[in-house]
């Protein structure tokens, strides 16, 4: 592990006594009293930019998973003696470099290093002590199941933890090391299950949250899981699994649910174990296990391939569009919703290209569809595609809020609309798939995450982005305190009725999906829902 002893221009420094120095020099309040005891070892940590705001960076919860733990379970972490330095964060997970663009995981200066070795967490605090109980908010980052850490700049708890939460971020394991099915893996791990090894990561780092986030100052019966596109598909695949029950409260999904971005069947763990291979290449699942375990990292990330979060039997025993449309999901309130211009940044799309892609898809629904989404010229396919691809999402996250309303829980759901600034020569995506992430954790002058091309400079010198930052942070926090985001000074945010209620507008332009449109994919659902009860 790397150490340093300054980064992001802030000095890296731990103990009480600089928290004591702090105090004396600038009169601010003190921190949650350190060494922190955990249940591997004590804990220094590192002071944030913001006054009277500590992060613990690079914090074990799980047992690095290589060699013979590679694809398994996460196992215990082994104790330590001594005063651990959190000053640093740890390696991330094994992940591809941006290809044409950055990662900003891995391609930024002061990115930690991959490796398989990656099962650390990040804690942000701002309480005086640990009997404070503050709500704690629990980041799963986004990034195709093939990308993403909880270093990344872009999910910098500080200020949510100057507004009053606990912040952790994580690593879960990515690509073919997070999302491999085979059959000895089925056969050994006592559930006859395999393939969602970064779901089960998720769950270890919650638990860890359960055991020793008291210590930090937060609350662990008070715990909300957030997430932005895989991530979010991620937190609704754990609001839908009978295995997290105390492990969270609340749940927030920006922009991605169970189905992921699109409306399909989910994909089960006898699909992701079919035979798969290039010609004169044995496929993997027919691989033996000790073969597979036996190649590096670099081998295995460059040959294999992850199937993403999928029905393995016993974290996701059922598609949770069953398990959702009957009920049986966790009932926690949730926030969720996406953005005006999601689709933007998939690129032009021909006449033909989008005729072609809907018949393929949609069958017999199909000249339903281009009625709705035409192909009448190039510019109207790619004008149709784009729309489709944000109605599609909103009415996702729309059933989300009414499945979860349904059960009887507090549902939430916004339509972020506000576009950013962007450099005179960057592409204006408008409000883009990612956009809302800098306004969530009010942190505008981070670096921005694919496909956001907006400017961190331009939105953190403007008041009025700031204001925004100020007021979406403060809705998601009040969220993860009350169950509620209203709060004094904010726009009221209705609670969720039913599916003709309206989005909560959040930004400046007046633009919502329209009802009628979204009906098309309650139809395609239902021709979905139909071959599940097959």
């Amino acid at each position: 592990m790397k150490i340093t002893g300054l980064q992001n221009g802030r000095i890296a420094a731990t103990g009480v006594a600089v928290a004591a120095a702090l105090v004396i020099a600038g009169g601010l309040r003190a921190v949650v009293p350190e060494p922190v005891k955990t249940d591997a070892g004590l804990l220094s940590g590192t002071s944030a930019a913001a006054p009277g705001v500590r992060v613990f960076k690079g914090v074990p919860f799980a047992a690095a998973p290589v060699g013979e733990l590679r694809w398994h379970a996460p196992q215990p972490v082994a104790k330590w003696t001594g005063v651990r330095k959190a000053d640093t964060f740890g390696s991330v997970c094994v992940q591809p470099k941006g290809m044409g663009r950055v990662n900003v995981a891995v391609d930024l200066p002061d990115s930690p290093a991959g490796s398989e070795d990656c099962l650390y967490l990040n804690v942000w605090t701002a309480a005086q002590s640990r009997s404070e109980r503050r709500p704690v908010m629990f980041w799963i980052f986004g990034g195709a199941y093939t990308e993403g850490a909880g270093s990344s700049p872009h999910s910098d708890g500080e200020a949510l933890a100057r507004q009053g939460a606990v912040v952790v971020t994580f690593n879960y394991r990515l690509g073919p090391f997070g999302f491999f099915s085979h059959p000895e893996l089925t056969k050994k791990s006592g559930h006859n299950a395999s393939g969602n090894q970064a779901l089960l990561d998720t769950m270890a780092a919650l638990k860890w949250v359960q055991t020793n986030i008291a210590a930090f100052g937060g609350d662990p019966r008070n715990v909300t899981i957030f997430g932005e596109s895989a991530g979010a598909a991620i937190a609704a695949g754990l609001v839908g699994s009978p295995r997290t029950a105390g492990l969270f409260r609340r749940a927030i999904s920006q922009s991605g649910a169970w189905m992921g971005l699109a409306v399909a069947a989910m994909r089960t763990r006898q699909q992701a174990e079919q035979p798969m291979g290039r010609p004169g290449v044995p496929p993997p699942v027919l691989m033996p296990l000790r073969e597979l375990r036996a190649k590096s990292s670099e081998e295995i990330a460059r040959t294999l391939v992850g199937a993403g979060m999928i029905v393995d039997g016993w974290i996701i025993p059922e598609d949770q569009s069953l398990t959702f449309a009957q009920g049986r999901q966790q009932p926690v309130d949730v926030l969720v919703g996406s953005n005006k211009d999601e689709g933007t940044f998939a690129g032009d799309m021909t006449a033909m290209a989008w005729t072609n892609r809907v018949k393929q898809r949609w069958g017999d629904l199909a000249d339903d569809y281009l009625k709705v989404y035409p192909a009448g010229s190039d510019e109207e396919a790619t004008r149709s595609s784009q729309v489709a691809f944000r109605d599609e999402l909103a009415w996702h996250m729309r059933l989300y809020a009414s499945l979860q309303a349904r059960r009887g829980q507090r549902a939430y759901w916004y339509f972020f609309t506000h576009e950013p600034p962007y450099a005179p020569n960057a592409r204006n995506l408008k409000a883009t798939h990612a956009v809302e992430i800098p306004y969530v954790f009010n942190h505008l002058r981070a670096p921005r995450v694919f496909p956001d091309a907006s400017s961190p400079e331009l939105a953190s010198a403007s008041a009025a982005e700031r204001a925004l930052a100020e007021r979406v942070s403060s809705y998601w926090v009040n969220f993860a305190r009350t169950g509620d985001p209203n709060g004094r000074g904010l726009p009221h945010w209705p609670l969720f009725s039913d599916a003709s209620a309206a989005p909560m507008i959040v930004g400046d332009v007046n633009d919502t999906p329209d009802p009628q449109r979204l009906a098309i994919y309650d139809k395609l659902h239902a021709k979905i829902l139909a071959g599940l009860k097959e």
